[in-house]
Parts: structure tokens; C-alpha cells; sequence
């Protein structure tokens, strides 16, 4: 699936920041302190199943795959800065803030390497 050099440099980038990703929404979960009253296991799960679905696609390098990794990354970007914004700057929503904006990024400049031959 990889078109070029390029497109397997650009791929390898865009697998390294969505395991940030989602090595970060794991984290924010447990950090500083996890939601009393509410499973732990159920707030991973509805933090990591709607990007984990992704996740044969992106290692695989499969151009539909990014884009709609793409779409579904906005919508945690979104989430990300309005926590970022209601926390009045708290790391944790700030780096999740800054990895998916470079996630959805670096999917998008490999959408553009990785295209198949015209014709």
C-alpha cells in the first residue's frame, strides 16, 4: 500500500502519534486521579474503542483507513481543547491537544504522499 520512501517515512510518524495518542488518553484517565463512582474499565473503553478501531488500517498504511482515523481525530481534538480551555491550560488536556492536531496532520501530509498513480 506504501506508494514511496516518503509515504513509509509519513506512515511510521503518523503510528508513532497515534500510540501517543492513545497512550495519553490513558493516562489522563488514571492522572491525577481517576472519576469516583464510575468504572475504569468503561471510561477506557469509551475513550479507546472509537480510535482502537483504526488501529489495522494505520499500521497497515491503508489510505481509506487515514481518513477516516482523520475524521474521528477531530472529534478528540475538539474534546481536547475545550478541556484544555475549561482547565485553564492543565498539561494533560494540552498535550492531548497538540498530539492529535500533529496526528490529524501527519495523516493528512501522508494522504497526500502515499496517492496511487494517475491513471
Amino acid at each position: 500500500m506504501l506508494q514511496n520512501d516518503t509515504a513509509k517515512l509519513t506512515a511510521r510518524v503518523t503510528i508513532l502519534l497515534y500510540l501517543a495518542v492513545l497512550a495519553t488518553l490513558v493516562v489522563t484517565t488514571f492522572f491525577p486521579a481517576p472519576v469516583e463512582g464510575v468504572s475504569v474499565t468503561l471510561i477506557l473503553s469509551v475513550k479507546l474503542i472509537p480510535l482502537l478501531a483504526f488501529a489495522v488500517p494505520v499500521f497497515r498504511g491503508h489510505n481509506r483507513g487515514y481518513i477516516w482515523m482523520a475524521f474521528v481525530v477531530i472529534f478528540y481534538f475538539t474534546q481536547a481543547v475545550v478541556s484544555a480551555w475549561l482547565s485553564e491550560g492543565a498539561p494533560g488536556p494540552v498535550i492531548l491537544t497538540a498530539l492529535t492536531l500533529l496526528l490529524f496532520v501527519s495523516a493528512m501530509i501522508h494522504l497526500k504522499v502515499n496517492r496511487p498513480p494517475a491513471g
